[in-house]
Parts: structure tokens; sequence; C-alpha cells
């Protein structure tokens, strides 16, 4: 397997982490940071990550301002918070307009600017300084920064058009055209900082992952997206594997090697890739202990006796007997990917159908997981099943924009608009569409659908609809069965939000911003379900159990803080394949 990683085997100046959400970047940032600076280098650690704890893990306040660490000499930490700063940046740009152009059209500039490319492009802007500015970079012998900057973005950063005043004079209804549009006296800078990156002498990039597979595909898709725009120094950190089991415990032995199983399918791309590994700990990843023992072997203490409590949440099954009894027809399951947002949608409507309700059950997961999960087994007549590929329905999406406004644009306009279409929201606001076209056509079925749109692109639905009202030219139209489906969703009586996470700081962090982003768009999801759980197995395994005492401060945070209703499911020694065993999740 792979050997143990160390913090000496990065040797550039500047450190960038990258990988999903739940991986362990920021744990790794953190350890690498305590380690360098132990060894002697001055190390300052920087956060961009709207959903980082660094504060939790050092256990101090921190600013934009470099502040020393207690307790580690030659270490210095900054927390960026680049939702504040998209903020500032958004009024900067919308502000002059506000009186001047009609109050739709604001909005819709508004809500352009409200997504995740701003937020990034916003806390790019911010850390600029930390990779151009001389004074800065000479007061440091490592500068390590806990999230990188997408491909998507840096191509942006790179198109002579997202410098000039195409994006004040052009409107085309799209997902985030504009996050640069007030930026344009920073065009040089933001050239060295993305010269910086691209400098292997000068910059490594830490893929972090997961032993499972959405982990894996997400790093492989990050990794090829940066190599594309000359970032190619990489090196892959396989975080969180279990060293050693116990075969007599079911729990344990499964846990090992659906792990082993995963990594037997890493893409290719990453295969030929430096990899290490840091080990499956049982302790919780704040305080410099913590963070000083990551990097040494872990030896197992078989004598470790933890006493976890017992959980008294509800199962799914309560779940689906509320959404019966109430006679919801519009289910969406959401959270961050990894967290079995598939799995859960798909237990929902065998339950419902197991109680005699007709179900439709939909989804854009572009593994085709819905086909492998009924594989093998029979389907009640009363569940159909369809998908939605979202690579199919963006292509048509962009297809459709470029049709309507490329007559009116120059050779560098295009490009900025190709580039600005392959945003995130680009995607949501495409399959979005694809979804009401499903709902139109479920009459007398409960719709199921695995993975809905943030609170962000409903609004932004919203703000192009009272546009192109407001504007003819406009090419953003929002269909009609779109619209439709837009007062439904904020309909209680017929629409419900289940929000999937894991018991752990950044998927609930993050599914706690997704809650706050559907609030805003004024729908108020009714259920939480804590997935994947270990405090709710049997086991006995010490790492594992040690693992399930640390879900306990988040479950009580969901359950207490967050959540209106809150269910949970164990983490299951066995993979659910077929609809008898999908039933098995209904507990």
């Amino acid at each position: 397997m792979y050997p143990l990683f160390s913090p000496n085997y990065v040797q550039t100046q500047f450190i960038f982490l990258t990988g999903k959400g739940g991986v362990g970047k920021t744990s790794t940032a953190c350890a690498t940071a305590v380690a360098l600076a132990d060894s002697g280098k001055k190390v300052l650690l920087i956060s961009t990550d709207p959903a980082s704890n660094l504060q939790d893990v050092f256990g101090i306040e921190l600013t934009s301002t470099p502040k020393a660490v207690p307790a580690v000499e030659n270490l210095f930490a900054s927390n960026i918070d680049p939702e504040s700063s998209a903020k500032a940046y958004r009024e900067s740009v919308v502000g002059p307009y506000r009186g001047v152009f009609p109050e739709a059209v604001v909005a819709t500039m508004e809500e352009q600017l409200s997504g995740a490319c701003t937020v990034e492009i916003a806390a790019f802007d911010e850390f600029t300084g930390f990779l151009t500015n001389s004074e800065i970079v000479n007061l440091y012998d490592h500068i390590i920064f806990d999230t990188a900057p997408t491909g998507h973005t840096l191509r942006l950063l790179q198109l002579p058009t997202a410098w000039n005043g195409f994006l004040e004079e052009s409107m085309h209804g799209a997902s985030c055209l504009g996050p640069l549009s007030g930026l344009a006296d920073k065009k040089d800078l933001y050239s060295s900082a993305v010269s910086a990156l691209s400098d292997p002498s000068k910059t490594t990039l830490i893929l972090v992952t997961r032993p499972d597979i959405s982990a894996l595909l997400e790093a492989d898709r990050a990794s090829k997206e940066l190599k594309e725009i000359g970032i190619k120094n990489q090196m892959l950190i396989v975080n969180g594997l279990l060293q050693y089991h116990n075969e007599n415990d079911e729990i344990s032995s499964a846990f090992y090697h659906r792990q082993r199983d995963a990594l037997k399918q890493m893409p290719s791309n990453l295969k030929e890739t430096i990899t290490y590994s840091l080990p499956y700990v049982p302790y919780s990843l704040t305080g410099i202990e913590n963070l000083r023992n990551l990097f040494k072997p872990y030896e197992v203490s078989t004598t470790l006796d933890i006493a976890n409590p017992s959980v008294n949440l509800p199962g799914l099954k309560t779940v689906i007997d509320n959404f019966s009894a109430n006679g919801t027809k519009l289910i969406f399951t959401m959270g961050k990917g990894g967290v079995g947002k598939t799995t859960v949608a798909s237990a929902i409507a065998v339950g419902l159908v197991e109680k005699g309700h007709r179900v439709h059950l939909t989804t854009t997961d572009p593994a085709a997981h819905l086909e492998y999960q009924f594989q093998n087994g029979h389907l009640d007549h009363n569940l159909t099943i369809s998908s939605i590929n979202p690579k199919v329905e963006v292509e048509k999406y962009k297809a459709e924009v470029l049709s309507k406004v490329s007559k009116d644009l120059d050779e560098a306009g295009l490009a900025y608009l190709k580039e600005d279409l392959e945003s995130p929201c680009t995607e949501e606001i495409a399959v979005f569409q694809a979804f009401a076209e499903v709902v139109a056509k479920s009459e007398n079925e409960i719709v199921v659908i695995d993975t809905a749109p943030t609170g962000h692109t409903l609004l932004l639905l919203d703000a192009s609809e009272s546009y192109s009202k407001e504007i003819e030219r406009s090419t953003g139209e929002v269909p009609e069965s779109a619209k439709k489906l837009l007062p439904q969703i904020r309909n209680p009586k017929e629409t419900s939000v289940v929000i999937v996470t894991l018991a752990e700081a950044t998927p609930v962090l993050e599914a706690s911003r997704l809650q706050d982003d559907l609030r805003r768009a004024s729908i108020d999801p009714k259920w939480w379900v804590i997935n994947q759980s270990l405090s709710a197995t049997n086991t006995n395994d010490p790492i594992l159990k040690g693992k399930a005492s640390s879900e306990w401060e988040w479950i009580r945070e969901v359950n207490e803080n967050k959540a209106e209703k809150c269910a949970i499911i164990p983490w299951l020694p066995e993979e659910k394949v077929g609809y008898d065993k999908v039933k098995d999740y209904i507990h």
C-alpha cells in the first residue's frame, strides 16, 4: 500500500490543497503546517474555504491578517472569509446600477454574482496578494493554502475578454457571467498569480481524497482540469486509510475491504500521480498534539474502551411514514457528493412503494448509480426510474444560449461566454429544466429527485424570468415546465427537501450553508438524514469505535441546532443492491 505522507516531501514555497468536501483537506493542511514549522521552517497557513474549521483546529480566533499560532513556533495562520469578500465585491459591482436600471435587471445582476464562482473569484482576489506581494512572500519559507481554485476559475482569469467592457454590455441569461466585471484593474496581478501557480519550482498541488469512488473521481477531475492550465506538479494523498481490521468484527472487515476495492478502481490519471497515504485515526484532528501524531505510524490499542451513548434518533422509516401521511408529492434529496444522496433517495422511493404509493425516482448521477442500485432484482410495478444525463442537458442548454447570442459577439466575447457556460451553475440550471419536464409528465405519482438545485439557482431562474420580461433581447427564457415547478417547490404541502449529511465537520457545515441558501429562496428543509453513522452500529473495532465517539458532537449539532426533524442511518457492512436489499435501509 502507499507510503505514509511526510511534509518533507514538499519542497516548493507554495502548497495548495484541493479535494471534495469532507476528505480532510483542512486537517491535512494544518498537520502539514505544524510539521514544517516544527522542522524550523517559517510557515503561513491560509484558508479560503467557507466551511473551514481552521479556528476550531487551533482553538484561536482568526482573521484575514496572519496571526501567530500559540504553542507552535514559526507558524502563522489566516482565515479569509470569501463569503464576506464576495458580498463586498458584489455590492461594488451592482451598486452603481441601483436606481439606474429596472429593479428586475438589478436583481438578475445580484443573483448572477451570488453563485459559487463569484465566491471563489473573490477568494482568489484575497489570496493573490499572498502569491505576488514580495514583502509577504519573503517572510515565509512555505505558504500553504487550504483549498485551491478550480480549473474553471483559472481559465476564466486567463481569457482576455474577462478584462474588457463585455460584461457590462451583455446579459445572456446564463449562469455566472459577471464575476470578473469589478476586477478589471487587476489583470497584471492575476496574471502573475496564475503564473506562480503553474511554476513547478514554486507551487505543489496536493490532491486529497478518501479511499472511496466518489472522492477519487472528484480528485481525478480536479487533477485533469488543473493540468490543462499548467499546474502539473501534483501529488495525491489518500486520507483515512484503515491500516488494520478485525476479521471477527463485521463492520471493521467490511470497512477495510470496501476501501481496498475502491482503490483498485482508481482512475488511470491518478495512478500516474505520486501517491501517499494517511491513516484512519480514532481521534478528532483538533489540537496541536493530535495534528503532530497524524504523520506518525499509528499503533492500535486493543484495550481502548470507549463508551458511546446509544442512538435515540429515528430511522428512515419515520421519514417515509411522514411523507406518506402528509401526502407529499415531490421529494428532493440534497447534500454534498459522497454522503449517500442516491442511496437515501432510492430507499425513500422503495419505502413509499411498499406503503402502496406510485413513485417515480429520477437522478442526475453521472455514474448511473441507480441502474447499479437496482440490478439483479425485480422492480415493483408501482416504481418507475429515469436518469437525467447532466452532460447532455448542459450541451443542449449551451447550444441554445450560443445560437441566440453568438451573432452579436466577436471571437473574444464568444470565448468568454463559452467558458462562463462551463460553470457549475450552468449545469444546475440545465438539469433543473430537465427535472421540470420529468415532474410535468409524472401525474398521480410521488416524484423523488436525487440531487436538487441550490437556492442560488432557483433565485437565478426567478431573476431570469423577470429579466426576460424587462428586456426582450435576453435569451435566458425559463420554460413553462420550470415556471410551474418553481412555486411548487416552495409549497411545503407538496414538496419536501431531505438534506443528507455525514456526522463529520465539513459535511455538516456545508449542509448548513446549503440550508441557508435554500431558505434564502423561501424553501425550508424539513428533514436531515445523518447517513453512514458508525455510532449507530455495534462495532467493537477500537479505531472505528473511537471514530464513532467523535461523531456525537456533530449528531448533537444537527439534531439540536440545524434540523427541524432528524433521522439516522447506520454504516451498513453490506452494499445494498437490488430492490429487496434497498429495503434494508428502512428501519
